[in-house]
């Protein structure tokens, strides 16, 4: 199964009643292993969790800590990008030039890189002094 078939199967199972905003996501770790994520919601956080971010845990908890690869998609006019807070998760695990791609439901494709994305993010080099 590609990146893109993973996210796009796992978005359906996305729980977005308020929204009805589904988003999926797939990475792919460096041991080669595809973990999926999909936004969440709930009447107290309507907003929910992101796809990204569940993507993320559910590497962690398999065991894997680097991504080598993003893929996420919605039914949206143009390619979704991750919100700010999944783009600073998956610099967290990812290195600057991992691809991070972008699609539509209907075949729009954007292809971008974490660093794009993320151009000043936050790392542990600011912490140096500590």
């Amino acid at each position: 199964m590609t990146l893109l078939n993973a996210a796009r199967a796992v978005r359906e199972n996305a729980y977005a009643p308020y929204s009805k905003f589904k988003v999926g996501a797939a990475v792919r770790a460096t041991s080669g292993a595809v973990h999926v994520g999909c936004n969440v919601e709930n009447v107290a956080y309507p907003e929910g969790t992101c796809a990204e971010a569940g993507a993320i845990a559910a590497m962690i908890a398999a065991g894997d800590t680097r991504i080598a690869e993003v893929a996420v998609i919605a039914d949206s006019p143009q390619p979704v990008s991750p919100c700010g807070g999944c783009r600073q998760k998956i610099a967290e695990f990812a290195e600057g030039d991992v691809v991070v791609t972008l699609h539509t439901t209907d075949g729009l494709e954007l292809k971008t890189t974490i660093k794009t994305l993320l151009p000043a993010g936050f790392d542990a080099d600011y912490m140096s002094r500590v």
